[in-house]
């Protein structure tokens, strides 16, 4: 096996660790949140404050892992992360909501540094490789379709009287196993660091079309997810559903999001990254749609399928898109700028879902994203049409 290919398999399962361990918090902490808040419209900040801790650590974990390597940033990521989940577990125990979010927070920080294994298997692997290592990395995420949902059930009762602690327990294994694979990571720190010298400034390589629409498409598709995600177990509980049936749903959310990780990168080599981007904006008004048609639970299976589907085609065209913006000695601060935007808006979405939700309803979620995905259909289609002889393109690296 060359090196890249192993690489990417040891990404994949780390990041099959990391979504599991998502899928957990999605499902869960929004129901801990409103079993803990005196205010229940603060339900949902639990999940709000991963994303915050995610967009938090960003701009610093690239910028470490520039000087000290992706292997040793990811190890600090998981050490972070099993400390955000004792935390958490206490804070279950002892019944304190303030805790509880202080302790998804540090689970979030290990996301900002977890965000970066796509970058990690690209920026070593073959131009010809790029875009399918970024894919197959994020297919790892398959594991958490199954593995988030009967990790939740298989643990929700384990300290029982104490609802859901056994999960939070639990949840300390994934960072532990994390770091077992990280052990073998081969990215000499040259290659992670980016070589000599710091490039084009920012600002000119921000000026680039591509980096525009490379940013605001991930922006979009990730928020919009993050918007309709984050409300979704508590408006289906709401409309008289159960936790086993809002963790089937998101299951198959989790699963719509990674699953065409294994032929995405092929797909976008035939078809060219615009017209997959464009394709997963499509699927996100789609989502849209099938949340306003009505709130059974085919309504909600569909929405959230078409949601995980825009997801990945949308973030992992963005992903690839950003690739082609920067040089080798670029590349730290292109994707620290990149995935700060991109959790910004994440943060943002996550932040606000749960008010939306509390005073407006469902479908009031639904249309606050559908501005956002026909702006990002035009930025798209904008970029589509632009004359290709413009070399607004990095150099190989």
């Amino acid at each position: 096996m060359t090196r890249d290919r192993r690489n990417v398999l040891i990404l994949a399962g780390c990041q099959a660790l990391f979504a599991t361990g998502q899928s957990l918090l999605i499902i869960l902490s929004g129901l801990v949140g409103a079993m803990l808040a005196a205010d229940k419209a603060l339900a949902t900040l639990p999940i709000s404050t991963v994303v915050v801790g995610t967009l938090a650590a960003t701009v610093p974990a690239s910028l470490l892992m520039k000087r000290i390597g992706r292997r040793a940033g990811f190890l600090v990521g998981t050490g972070i992360a099993l400390l955000g989940a004792l935390t958490a577990a206490y804070a279950v125990y002892a019944r304190q909501f303030w805790l509880f979010a202080a302790g998804t927070f540090l689970l979030g920080v290990n996301g900002g540094f977890a965000q970066y294994y796509r970058f990690a298997a690209a920026d070593v692997a073959a131009a010809s490789f790029r875009s399918r290592a970024i894919s197959l990395v994020l297919a790892g995420g398959v594991a958490a379709a199954v593995a988030g949902p009967q990790l939740v059930r298989a643990t929700a009762d384990w300290l029982a009287p104490y609802a859901f602690l056994g999960s939070y327990v639990g949840l300390t294994v994934l960072p532990i196993a994390a770091a077992l694979l990280l052990a073998f990571l081969d990215i000499p720190l040259a290659e992670a660091g980016g070589g000599a010298g710091g490039g084009r400034p920012l600002i000119v390589l921000a000026r680039q079309p591509k980096f525009v629409v490379a940013v605001f498409g991930g922006m979009v598709g990730y928020g919009v997810m993050s918007l309709i995600m984050t409300a979704t177990p508590l408006a289906m509980i709401g409309c008289g559903f159960g936790v086993p049936d809002a963790a089937l749903v998101i299951q198959w959310h989790v699963l719509a999001m990674f699953a065409p990780s294994f032929v995405t990168g092929h797909v976008i080599r035939r078809l060219g990254v615009l017209d997959v981007m464009l394709a997963g904006v499509v699927l996100l008004a789609g989502c849209v749609a099938a949340a306003l048609a009505g709130v059974d639970i085919l309504n909600f299976s569909v929405a959230l399928i078409a949601l995980g589907l825009g997801w990945n085609f949308t973030f992992v065209g963005a992903s690839t898109l950003l690739t082609e913006t920067y040089r080798p000695a670029e590349r730290a601060k292109v994707q620290a700028a990149n995935d700060f935007l991109v959790f910004g808006s994440v943060a943002a979405a996550s932040l606000s879902s749960g008010a939306v939700l509390h005073f407006f309803g469902w479908s009031v979620v639904q249309v606050v994203a559908v501005p956002f995905v026909v702006a990002a259909a035009v930025a798209i289609l904008w970029l589509k049409r632009r004359p290709a002889a413009v070399p607004d393109a990095a150099s190989p690296s």
